[in-house]
Parts: structure tokens; sequence; C-alpha cells
């Protein structure tokens, strides 16, 4: 396959993971702060896919979009290593958070229940959680990424 294919391929999966991202939160399920954290490379590996497919740099870019793709692949990893209680997560969005960064008004509020949502708790599963499937498919879009790189003129 080409490079432009590969370009191409990698680029369309990382808007079908961002897509899908959009989706589950369309139907419910809130993401969490480590979530929205795996978004981010997401767009990065889209933008940087658009800029090698339009000419500019098409080396750099595939380059720059397997970095990002191996960048939200770690973090899925991590996330789901919390989700599995294999290590700590942040504080501020795993069970063990720190309430003092909350008001007084804040505590006592319903409403609060529906804006923090946990780190650590597994809201989607099938076979591997969401953060978990994140790390897998990530990791072979890298793959397609450096190929794409390797086969760059």
């Amino acid at each position: 396959m080409t490079a432009p294919r590969l370009t191409a391929l990698a680029t369309t999966g990382h808007l079908g993971l961002l897509g899908g991202a959009f989706l589950f939160q369309a139907f419910g399920y809130a993401p969490c702060a480590m979530c929205l954290w795996q978004r981010w490379p997401h767009a990065a590996a889209i933008a940087f896919g658009v800029l090698a497919l339009i000419g500019i740099a098409p080396r750099a870019m595939t380059l720059l979009a397997a970095l990002a793709a191996l960048t939200t692949a770690g973090i899925g990893a991590f996330h789901a290593g919390v989700e599995q209680g294999w290590w700590e997560g942040p504080s501020s969005c795993t069970g063990g958070a720190d309430l003092g960064s909350f008001s007084g008004a804040d505590l006592l509020s319903t409403d609060i229940v529906d804006t923090v949502i946990m780190c650590d708790d597994i809201v989607w599963q099938f076979g591997l959680s969401m953060a978990g499937w994140n790390a897998v498919l990530s990791l072979g879009l890298a793959a397609i990424w450096v190929l794409a790189s390797r086969r760059t003129t």
C-alpha cells in the first residue's frame, strides 16, 4: 500500500476513534478527565494526517502522527491500569479524590454527583474497557503511521 493510502487509513482510524468517543458521550457515557486526555492526541494525529495528505512535510507529519498515536495509546494503557486497580491514578479523578478542592456548597450540592466522573470506574467493557481498546487500536494506528513514514519518498 502506498504512503498516501496508509496516511489516509490511519487518519480515518483516528477520526473513527475520536468520533466513537463523542458517540459514546452522546449516548450518556460521560467522559472522565483521563478519557478527555486521550482525545487530544487523536485530534493532533488527524491534523498531522491532513497536512501530510496535502503534501506538507509528509514524512515529518507521519512521524508526528505516530508519536500522537503512541501518546494516546500510553494514556489509554495507563487509564486501563487505573481502572483495573493495577496502579493509582490521578487523585483528582479516582476513588481517593481529595475533597479539599470542593467548597462546602459543592459538597452539599446534589449536582456534583453528575459532574465528577471517576477515572477508576469502568463504565463500558467488551473484553477490554474503552481505555483498553483505545490503547490497542492506537498502537495499531501508530504502526500504520510508521509504515507510511517509511514509504514516504
